[in-house]
């Protein structure tokens, strides 16, 4: 997706839209509020939030409800030893947002920019056992796009430090994506 390709209007349900497109740093502190609300996801600091909206605007998305605030984000980056694969660090939607399918249109919309753009083949994720939500996600985000996924321990739960009591990062490696 380039700069002409922005800005994807979606309808939501009658009378209500949602933008796509990049992330702008004023953005951080409402992707951070959506990370915390989630309950599911690691939740990194403020600061980190506005870094990626300003290095990772590129392999990252926010839709905007009709007030133009975020409602959802999809943040991720290509690796810098396999340009060819995005990693999908986060993906989030606001409570009062769920259940319109804006996760997998973020992702839809993401993967189309950076097959095209950057020549993405591959998408990497990382999901824990308990999250029956991601799994579902990628799982049909891969079926849409023909793909299989490949999925392997990255990061043993014993790797965390002691008493944080995380799960295992089950790796979700999809593609290829240009089917």
């Amino acid at each position: 997706m380039n700069a002409a390709q922005d800005n994807l209007v979606r309808a939501e349900s009658p009378g209500e839209f949602t933008v796509i497109e990049s992330p702008r740093v004023e953005d951080g502190a409402a992707l951070w509020r959506i990370a915390r609300d989630s309950e599911v996801l690691d939740l990194n600091s403020s600061y980190s939030y506005l870094l990626w909206c300003r290095d990772f605007a590129t392999t990252s998305l926010v839709a905007r409800g009709p007030d133009g605030e975020p409602v959802a984000f999809v943040t991720g980056y290509t690796r810098p030893d396999r340009p060819e694969s995005l990693v999908v660090w986060q993906i989030a939607v606001d409570r009062g947002h769920r259940g319109r399918g804006l996760a997998g249109a973020l992702l839809d919309a993401l993967t189309a920019r950076v097959t095209a753009e950057l020549g993405v083949r591959r998408l990497e994720t990382t999901v824990t056992p308990g999250n029956t939500a991601s799994d579902r996600l990628f799982s049909a985000f891969a079926a849409r796009r023909g793909a299989e996924v490949e999925r392997t321990v990255l990061f043993g739960g014993e790797l965390f430090p002691p008493g944080a009591g995380h799960e295992p990062e089950l790796l979700y490696r999809i593609g290829p994506l240009d089917r």
